[in-house]
């Protein structure tokens, strides 16, 4: 399995050259990389509910709660997908980002406990989600040693390659 730090920055690598396609093989792996044009749009589809009588297509998508943590992240915000910058006393954190486009899951599965919450103390190996891309979950690591501050995705939510996911205050 190829190692995710060498894939992040495979993408970055095809990001800062502006490259749409990467072959890459050695004894053990091969990797092919797409992206689509610089400047494309991500599309994040919602389920669609069509009305009985023939209607047009209704978009449903059901609000979920925001945690409380994320509360200063929804100002200013336009149109709920993007967070708003946060505040400045988060001078010192460091973000985890998130390596690819794909579902953010706080927990193993629905009936257990997040990987991580405020004031959890994280290592480079911890595990601190879980974001699911084309039906495989991939294990995101902290990569740093410190003490989780503020959650900025909830449970469920689309995120995007480089999203900040949380704020660590490091060690």
């Amino acid at each position: 399995m190829i190692d995710i730090r060498k894939l992040k920055e495979l993408v970055r690598l095809m990001v800062d050259n502006d490259l749409s396609e990467l072959d890459m093989k050695d004894q053990q792996e091969t990797v092919t990389i797409k992206r689509g044009p610089a400047g494309g749009t991500v599309v994040n589809h919602q389920p669609v509910i069509y009305n009985g009588a023939g209607g047009s297509p209704v978009a449903h998508a059901a609000p979920s709660p925001r945690p409380v943590h994320a509360a200063a992240d929804d100002a200013g915000s336009d149109n709920g997908a993007a967070h708003a910058a946060p505040p400045a006393d988060t001078s010192g954190l460091v973000a985890i980002e998130s390596p690819m486009v794909g579902t953010f899951y706080s927990a193993p599965n629905p009936d257990s406990g997040p990987f991580v919450s405020i004031g959890s103390s994280v290592g480079p190996d911890s595990v601190v989600c879980l974001i699911e891309a084309m039906k495989v979950f991939n294990e995101i690591k902290a990569e740093t040693t410190g003490t989780i501050e503020r959650i900025l995705v909830n449970n469920g939510e689309a995120v995007e390659f480089g999203q900040k996911l949380f704020l660590v205050r490091p060690n």
